[in-house]
Formats: structure tokens, C-alpha cells, sequence
């Protein structure tokens, strides 16, 4: 089961439709969102994906009701501030991270199989004792000039995409 993964959309409807195309040719089972999707109006990118969808809210994200209740609407699972998940028989954290301290401790915790943020804009994968820690970097392309995304495979790893 592939998990996809992204951040940082920042209203870019092009960019959302790229995840979502790439996502399902990748045939992915879930697409998790760390945060500042922004808009609800960018939900109808979002309802072509052929995948459960779970997000959580980021800095950025403005009318956070109407992003919740609009997501709902096309079967999106918002998970407020911070999602504690299990998903393919892994336990995933999904936060924004705007503040460092929160996100490694849920990594150096050992209590999570993933922790999955966003927030910098810049992507990455890192071990921290047995937690994969994963930033899939900027899906809106702005401050890096890259648009990206993550694939995880549990059993293969994870592959950081340029869309």
C-alpha cells in the first residue's frame, strides 16, 4: 500500500491537480497533507484523488471551519492540529511543525513508525532512531521553485518527486 504525501499547496490549484495526477498513477491508498492547503475552494482539486485524504491545519490556512467542512464534503478527514493515525499498519504523526522542538520530539519519541511535517518548504528525509521523519517539501513550488511531493512505499522507502 503506497501513502502519498504533501505540503504547502498555498492555493495553487495547478500544482494540487499535478499531486493528484501523479498520486493516482501511482495508484496511492492515502495522500496526507501537513498543512497550508489555505482555501476551500482548492477541495475541488483535491476530489479527483482516488485515494482517502487527511490533512492538518498549517499557519497559514485562514477559515479553518470552512476548510474542514468544505474537505469533508469530498471525504477528506480533517485532523485539526495534529493527526495520530494509523494507517497500513503504521503509526503516523502528520503536524504542520511551525515550531522544531514538537517535531522532534515526536520523532525521538519512538512512539511513531513516520512523522510526517511540513512548514519549510524544503524537503527531506531523515532516521531519527527508528522513525522515518519526512518533509515532502513545497507542493506550491513558491519559495524554492520546486514543486514536491512524497511516495511512501512501507515496504521500499520513500521517494521525494518533483511535480
Amino acid at each position: 500500500m503506497i501513502i502519498g504525501i504533501m505540503a504547502d499547496s498555498h492555493d495553487s490549484v495547478d500544482a494540487i491537480e499535478d499531486a493528484v495526477k501523479l498520486f493516482n498513477k501511482k495508484q496511492v491508498r492515502a495522500v496526507l497533507h501537513a498543512g497550508d492547503i489555505i482555501s476551500p475552494f482548492t477541495a475541488n482539486a483535491f476530489s479527483f484523488l482516488e485515494a482517502d485524504l487527511y490533512f492538518v491545519f498549517g499557519n497559514n490556512d485562514g477559515d479553518r471551519l470552512a476548510l474542514k467542512e468544505t474537505f469533508e464534503e469530498i471525504g477528506a478527514v480533517c485532523c485539526g492540529d495534529f493527526g495520530d493515525l494509523e494507517i497500513f499498519g503504521k503509526h503516523i504523526a502528520l503536524i504542520h511543525g511551525t515550531y522544531e522542538p514538537p517535531v522532534n520530539a515526536l520523532a525521538g519519541s519512538g512512539d511513531f513508525d513516520i512523522v510526517i511535517r511540513g512548514h519549510t518548504h524544503h524537503a527531506g528525509v531523515t532516521k531519527v532512531n527508528d522513525t522515518l521523519l519526512i518533509n515532502p517539501g513545497e507542493s506550491c513550488g513558491v519559495l524554492t521553485g520546486k514543486r514536491t511531493v512524497a511516495v511512501l512505499d512501507p515496504e521500499l522507502g520513500v521517494e521525494i518527486v518533483e511535480i
